[in-house]
C-alpha cells in the first residue's frame, strides 16, 4: 500500500463530493494507492481553511498555482468552473501530475484539444469526471451490449432532464449567464458521453436549442435577461448507422435526475432511468410471445463495483458512490501508469458533439461532428 497526496481545486458541490470520495475510496475498494487529502483550494483563504477542516484536508489555499506546485500534492482533481479547467490542467500536466478534470473539459473544442495533446505528449494520466456512466446498472448495460445480448443496436434515445429552472420565478444567477453555463454547457455532456459509451461515436446531427424563460428576477428584484439555453434536442446518426435522439433540459417540470436512455436491438432492448439508478429493464426476444416483456433487474453483487458497497441485492448504491467508483478508477490509472476511460480525448469528443449541436442550430440544418 502506497500513499499519494491529493489536491482538490474547488470546494463547492463537486469539490465536496470528490473530497469525500478520496476519503472513502481506500476502504471501499482496498486500492493499492491510498489517497491522502493534502491540500484544498477555494476562492478565499478563510473559505478554503473552513472547507479543508470540514473535508479533512491537511492544508488549504486560495491560490490554485500554489496547490499545483506543492511537492506533497502528487495528483490533482479539478472541480472548479469550466472556464478555469484549461489553465489549471495545463499547469498540472507541465508539473507531471495526474489530473482528474470535471466535465465538461474546456469551454471549446480548441481548449479540450490543447489539454488532450498536452497530457498525451507528457504521458500524464488523465481522466474526465463523467460519474453517472459508472453506476453498476449502466456498467452492466454496457456489458450486455458488448456481449451481444440485445443483438445489433438499431436505435438509441437519451435524455438528461432536470427541473431546477422550471419555475419562472427561479432567480437569475451565474447559471443563466453565458453560453458555457447553459444546459448545453452543463447537462448535455453527461448524456452525450453515455450515448457514445453505449452506442458508439456520433457522426452527424440536426439540432434545435431554446430558452424558455427569456428573463428572470435577480437577487435585487430586477428582471434580468437570460443569456443561455434552457433546453436542446437533436436527431443524430451514429457512425455505425444507428439512428438516435438526444434531449437535454433544466426546465423539465417534475424531472429531478432524468438521466435516462432506451436502446433497441435486433434481439432485445434496454431501458434505464437514473431516478431509479439501482435497476435496469431488459427485454429479450426469446420464448413465447405471450410471456415476453421487459424484466426489471435490481443491481446486485454480480454487477460491476456493486459488491464493494453492499452484499445485499437490491439494497443499492447512491450518487456519492459514483464518485467513489470514479476515484478508484483514477487511482488505478495512476498505479498502472495508463489512463482509463473516459480520458481527456474522450472528453474532447463530447465537446465536439456539443459544438456540432450549436453549429446545426445556427445554420438550421444537419452538421457533421468531425
Amino acid at each position: 500500500m502506497t500513499q499519494i497526496g491529493i489536491g482538490v481545486i474547488g470546494a463547492g458541490y463537486m469539490g465536496k463530493l470528490h473530497s469525500v470520495a478520496m476519503q472513502a475510496v481506500g476502504a471501499v475498494f482496498d486500492t493499492p494507492l491510498r489517497p491522502v487529502c493534502e491540500m484544498l483550494c477555494a476562492t478565499t483563504e478563510a473559505g478554503a481553511a473552513e472547507k479543508a477542516r470540514q473535508f479533512g484536508f491537511k492544508r488549504s489555499t486560495a491560490d490554485w498555482r500554489a496547490l499545483v506546485a506543492d511537492p506533497a500534492v502528487e495528483a490533482i482533481v479539478i472541480a472548479s468552473p469550466q472556464v478555469t479547467h484549461r489553465e489549471i490542467a495545463l499547469a498540472a500536466i507541465a508539473a507531471g501530475k495526474p489530473v482528474l478534470c470535471e466535465k465538461p473539459m474546456g469551454t471549446s473544442v480548441a481548449e479540450s484539444l490543447e489539454m488532450t495533446e498536452a497530457a498525451e505528449k507528457a504521458g500524464v494520466v488523465n481522466m474526465v469526471g463523467f460519474n453517472y456512466v459508472r453506476t453498476p446498472a449502466t456498467q452492466f448495460a454496457r456489458q450486455l451490449i458488448q456481449n451481444g445480448v440485445i443483438g445489433d443496436i438499431t436505435w438509441f434515445r437519451g435524455e438528461h432532464t432536470e427541473d431546477f429552472y422550471a419555475d419562472p420565478e427561479a432567480l437569475a444567477t451565474w447559471r443563466t449567464r453565458g453560453r458555457a453555463n447553459g444546459t448545453m454547457g452543463d447537462l448535455s455532456s453527461h448524456m452525450i458521453n453515455a450515448a457514445m459509451a453505449l452506442a458508439g461515436p456520433i457522426e452527424s446531427l440536426c439540432a434545435d436549442v431554446g430558452t424558455v424563460q427569456a428573463e428572470r428576477p435577480n437577487a435585487q428584484g430586477e428582471m434580468e435577461a437570460v443569456t443561455n439555453d434552457d433546453h436542446a434536442q437533436c436527431l443524430c446518426r451514429f457512425k455505425s448507422g444507428v439512428m438516435g435522439h438526444l434531449y437535454f433540459s433544466r426546465v423539465s417540470t417534475g424531472r429531478k435526475m432524468g438521466y435516462a436512455y432506451e436502446i433497441s436491438g435486433s434481439k432485445g432492448a434496454i431501458r434505464f432511468d437514473q431516478e431509479d439508478q439501482n435497476a435496469i429493464w431488459l427485454y429479450k426476444m426469446e420464448g413465447a410471445e405471450s410471456e415476453r416483456g421487459f424484466r426489471k433487474i435490481l443491481t446486485n453483487t454480480d454487477h460491476p463495483d456493486y459488491v464493494n458497497f453492499c452484499l445485499g441485492p437490491g439494497h443499492g448504491t447512491g450518487y456519492q458512490d459514483q464518485l467513489i467508483i470514479e476515484a478508484k478508477d483514477f487511482l488505478n490509472a495512476i498505479h498502472s501508469g495508463q489512463s482509463q476511460w473516459p480520458t481527456f480525448r474522450d472528453g474532447m469528443e463530447v465537446n465536439k458533439v456539443i459544438d456540432a449541436v450549436w453549429a446545426s442550430y445556427e445554420r438550421a440544418g444537419w452538421a457533421n461532428v468531425d
